[in-house]
Order: C-alpha cells, then structure tokens, then sequence
C-alpha cells in the first residue's frame, strides 16, 4: 500500500486522499467502516492516472457519488473508493425550440440538475425532485420516481474502466432495466449527454413543487437513511407490503422501520450495517411468509463482510 500512497501524494495526481478513511462520513446512512484508500480526483486526468496505477497493483476500485443509495459494511472497504464529486460540471449543448441537450459530469447532484430544469423549464426530470446522490449514481441504478426514470432522458453515458479506457455507450447499449442498468460494477461513470423538451419554466416548476410536496409527506427525506431499501416486486410496492406485514417501526439497534415510508429504514444515532442487514433480513423474511412474495435490495451493499448480496 506503501506505493499507491507515494504516487497519490507525489506523483501528478491532484485532488485529495485519505487512507483508512471512515465511510460513514460519506454516505447519507451516516454508516461504515474504513476504507483502505478513499480518492477524490479533481479532473479526469487524474482519475485516470489513480485508475491505472491501482489496476497495476491489483486493487479494487469502488466508485461513488453522493454516497446515497449505499451500505458500507462495519468492516469497510477493501482496496480504493473513489469519488467523482469534483467533476460537477453541466454544459448546454444545444438548445433551440426541438428541445435541450445538455453534458452532465457524473458528480454533479441531482437535484442541482432539477432546479437547473426548474428555473429554465426544461422537461423530462421533474419527477426525480428529492432523489439524494448525484448523476453517476443516479444512472448506474436508473433513478426513477412518479413514472420518470432517468433513463428516459438519457443519450449516451461516458465510461472509463480500471485499465483508463473511456468509452462513449449510447442509451441502447446500456441495458436500462427497472433500478439497474448494465454498467459493470467498477467501471467510473464520467458523464453524460441528457435530451430533455422544452417547456414554460412556471408549468416545469409547479410539477417538480408538486413531486416534492408528495415525497415531503410520504417519505423520511430530512432523516438518514439510504433511500427505498427494497425494490417494488411486481405483485405490490414494496412500502405497502412491508406495511401490511406489520413491520413499521421495528429495530435492531439505532436502525428503524421508518414509520412515515415502511421501505426506509433510518439511522437513529450509531447505526451499524450488522444491524441494517438483520432488519432487512426480518422484514423480507415476514413479507415472504405472510406474502409469498421475495423482497431483492435496492440499495447497493458493499464492503469486508460474508453475505452475498
């Protein structure tokens, strides 16, 4: 580890990195243990170079973004997470009266896209107003909310893998799916191109107010939590399922049932993933047996421990 540590902090790469960084720090959960190297590049050059250096040393790259959507195991993470909070740039391409195309840097937040399509009445997003986390996040596990998915407005996705080779992936090789896409897990999301119509900014903004209000009272968004824990099955939404089962407000430790949205658990004050991951297992086993119905995670769960997810 001696090495990698000498070329990040000697060599040209520029930005910031922490060793045995704590993740909970990093993550709306406000959960997770150490990762062994945390990065946080401040252009892609030096993403690059980080990426060919730790493929060279054989080391596991975990990318984030806001650190939403995320459950970082006690023990943390093995190898390097990266951030790409620093590319945060958006660009407008084009933008005449057949609608707007804008470049959006894979760490820009995605709520700053919203208000951007807010106050210039551009359409397509408004209902992912209060979605957590930034763009890159948002496309690897296709945000999606009220009948809007992210994908929807998506063109083409640039991509870099672990051996520095960037990629441009237009919409049709990414294998959307419902909260998925096809992007191999390790592979950095640089940025991409958004089509979005063109409307008045006042009918853009009273829909986008309107989602928000609708999230304001159904969901724990002021609370710490990871977002929807399960995926919706096809029988039912999942909220409702796990609802029904009876299991708002159950917990292990400081995590808890959210008894506002039955699909949030929330971190009351020193969560941990242990206990996280043994609600999770509690509730999906209720909802099973009373249902018959299988509950799969949504959130993404990763770090040292021995369940496969």
């Amino acid at each position: 580890m001696r090495d990698v540590r000498d070329i990040i902090v000697g060599g040209t790469f520029k930005g910031k990195a922490a060793f045995d960084e704590p993740m909970k720090g990093h993550t709306t959960l406000r959960i997770g243990g150490p990762a062994d190297i945390y990065a946080v590049p401040d252009d892609v050059i030096s993403l690059r170079g980080l990426l060919l250096t730790l493929n060279d040393r054989g080391i596991a790259v975990t990318p984030v973004g806001g650190g939403s959507n995320l459950l970082v195991a006690d023990e943390g993470i093995e190898g390097a997470v990266v951030s790409v909070s620093r590319l945060n740039r958006i660009e407008v391409i084009k933008d005449d009266d057949s609608g707007v195309r804008l470049f959006v840097e894979a760490g820009v937040p995605l709520q700053r896209l919203i208000n951007l399509s807010k106050d210039r009445g551009y359409k397509g997003i408004e209902g992912l107003a209060g979605i957590p986390g930034t763009i890159g996040g948002a496309i690897k596990g296709n945000a999606g909310a009220f009948g809007f998915e992210l994908s929807d407005v998506i063109e083409s996705v640039v991509l870099i893998d672990n051996e520095g080779r960037i990629s441009l992936t237009g919409r049709e090789d990414l294998n959307f799916g419902y909260r998925s896409s096809g992007i191999p897990d390790g592979t950095v999301i640089l940025s991409a191109n958004i089509s979005l119509e063109k409307e008045t900014p006042k009918d853009v903004a009273r829909r986008i107010d309107a989602f928000l209000q609708e999230k304001l009272k159904k969901q724990p968004i002021a609370e710490h939590s990871a977002g929807c824990v399960f995926k919706n099955p096809d029988e039912a939404p999942a909220g409702r399922l796990i609802d029904e089962a009876r299991c708002k407000g159950m917990r292990r430790g400081d995590i808890e049932v959210s008894s506002k949205h039955a699909n949030f658990f929330i971190n009351r004050g020193n969560g941990k993933a242990s206990d996280f991951l043994g609600l999770m297992d509690e509730v999906a086993e209720r909802v099973l047996r009373l249902f018959g119905i299988e509950l799969k995670p949504e959130i993404m769960i990763v770090g040292r421990h021995n369940r496969l997810c």
